[in-house]
């Protein structure tokens, strides 16, 4: 039986004030497998990332990563600690949060740097690393002068210098154009291909069905509201209304979303 690579059981974590981040969570994850976080603003998307991550840890119940139950004192040093460090990789919502050095081509060479790897191959990985991104134009720009989008791939491209199997995005395409979009769901699905472990929150259901061969829906009060195939879910509009990714006025026709304004019943085209 191969060991999977996150495992919770009735997870719950709460906020330093009390409140409620996640509960009673229980998810399964296996290596190579996409699997997507859907949920509304406030579900719980980023907790349970940080969470993921090592970066927060539950109050009750454990969560296992490669087996191993992820604590402060597991994360602190030691074997696995460095493994589980290399190993998986957090793209966090707000990117600002990642970058710190003087220029793109640093910021991809950080991680690199931290592993004490030859100059050589640190330049190695970096060049490709901005040519597969298409960023070796910018690669002496400060990050702070670039767009959202060249940000964003900043940030996973530095993510990917370390050569993680396990890719955490949490919202990659949230705030950003269409072409973005489009660019990030073709990239996840050659990561897909590449046999990488992703893990990608959202509420955006236009990407979902393209990157995902699983779904985990959050509702509103932080608990697993849904779990299958993508395209169940997607076309599951009592489920979708009911954890507030869409409205009433949301309609599905040969599979595909239509979502209109909200208009008088009597002007709607049904």
């Amino acid at each position: 039986m191969v060991t999977p690579v996150f495992e919770a059981d009735r997870l719950t974590y709460r906020y330093p004030d009390g409140r409620i981040g996640l509960r009673e969570v229980s998810l399964s994850i296996a290596q190579g497998e996409s699997v997507v976080i859907l949920g509304a603003n406030a579900s719980g998307k980023s907790t349970l990332m940080h969470l993921l991550a090592g970066l927060a840890f539950p109050h009750e119940r454990p969560l296992r990563a490669f087996g191993t139950e992820l604590t402060e004192s597991t994360l602190e040093r030691g074997p696995f600690a460095q493994s589980f460090r290399q190993r998986v990789g957090l793209l966090f919502q707000d990117t600002e949060a990642m970058l710190f050095n003087a220029n793109v081509w640093d910021e991809v060479a950080f991680g690199p740097l931290q592993l004490d790897l030859p100059r050589e191959e640190v330049e190695r990985r970096v060049q490709e690393i901005l040519d597969l991104l298409g960023l070796m134009p910018i690669a002496q720009q400060p990050p702070h002068a670039l767009s959202g989008g060249e940000r964003k791939k900043v940030a996973l491209g530095a993510m990917l210098a370390v050569s993680p199997d396990v890719l955490l995005l949490d919202e990659p395409t949230g705030g950003l154009d269409p072409r973005f979009q489009r660019w990030f769901v073709e990239f996840a699905v050659e990561l897909r291909e590449a046999g990488k472990t992703l893990v990608t929150t959202t509420h955006d259901l236009h990407v979902v069905d393209e990157i995902g061969d699983r779904v985990i829906v959050l509702g509103e009060d932080r608990r697993v509201a849904a779990e299958g195939r993508p395209h169940a879910l997607l076309t599951d509009l009592h489920l979708l209304l009911s954890v507030n990714l869409v409205h009433e006025h949301s309609h599905i026709h040969d599979g595909e979303f239509h979502i209109h304004p909200h208009l008088h019943r009597h002007d709607h085209d049904h």
